[in-house]
């Protein structure tokens, strides 16, 4: 195969070689981003002027590609949408059966798809977290917490049988990944199928979000306690990404498991 620029052909390399020479240039390229810190405030922010580039119309079709390997065969499973903004997934998932369970920081995002999906709903406050409201579907099994995802927990609805997390761990501040996993970790249900989108592009080039989250990365976070397959990864460069800069944008699919000894 044959890169468009040095730069590509240098990380792409790297994700090739293994040890302690592959992980050297790893944390060189985490380091670009990791003071990098978006308040929740700005996520609102962005949510009410509308720049909500990462939304999607439809459908996200590596859910929609990998969904028997998620479900396993199993009926009825019980979801997690970690900042799930409007995702329309949501919306499909319960179509087939399924519960779902969303925390969003976005007030906005969370009326906006139960609007625009044509969904009446409830509004209750939650005892167990100050200031959190959860908002229920009236005609499906979906309820979307408006909180801060760190004060979420189990307390609030035990654990999960599946978690699609298409655009969370890419957006919460790098700093944070160790606590983002423990919180999934501890969210996960003996037999949870743990669907983790990431993306690789070269962070020198732009800041982030989303960030860069390399398969080193998801190993580092998830490998001691779980097992991690690649599922698909595929070349997912547009105009968008192009001005930010970037040559390169892969995005990538892994279904995590929790290991059985």
């Amino acid at each position: 195969m044959f890169y468009k620029s040095n730069s590509v052909l240098f990380v792409s390399l790297m994700f090739m070689l293994g040890g302690k020479q592959s992980w050297c240039q790893t944390n060189k390229m985490l380091s670009a981003q990791a003071d990098r810190v978006m308040a929740l405030g700005e996520w609102e922010e962005r949510w009410r002027e509308e720049r909500t580039g990462w939304h999607r119309p439809h459908v996200n079709k590596m859910l929609e590609t990998n969904i028997e390997k998620v479900l396993d065969g199993r009926n009825g499973v019980k979801f997690f949408f970690p900042l799930c903004g409007k995702a329309l997934d949501m919306k499909w998932l319960a179509d087939m059966g399924h519960s779902v369970v969303g925390v969003e920081i976005a007030e906005k995002a969370i009326k906006q798809f139960f609007e625009e999906n044509n969904m009446t709903y409830s509004e209750e406050t939650v005892s167990a977290l100050p200031g959190a409201k959860v908002y229920k579907s009236s005609e499906r099994n979906i309820s979307l917490y408006h909180c801060d995802l760190f004060n979420f927990s189990s307390a609030i609805e035990g654990q999960f049988g599946g978690i699609w997390d298409r655009g969370s761990l890419v957006a919460i501040n790098p700093r944070d990944r160790q606590k983002y996993a423990a919180l999934i970790r501890s969210l996960m249900d003996k037999d949870c199928r743990y669907l983790l989108d990431t993306l690789l592009y070269n962070p020198e080039v732009y800041k982030g979000p989303p960030f860069f989250v390399p398969d080193e990365q998801v190993q580092s976070l998830f490998g001691k306690s779980c097992d991690i397959e690649l599922l698909q990864s595929v070349d997912a460069l547009t105009d968008r990404e192009k001005a930010w800069g970037m040559d390169f944008f892969t995005e990538k699919v892994h279904l995590i498991t929790l290991k059985t000894n």
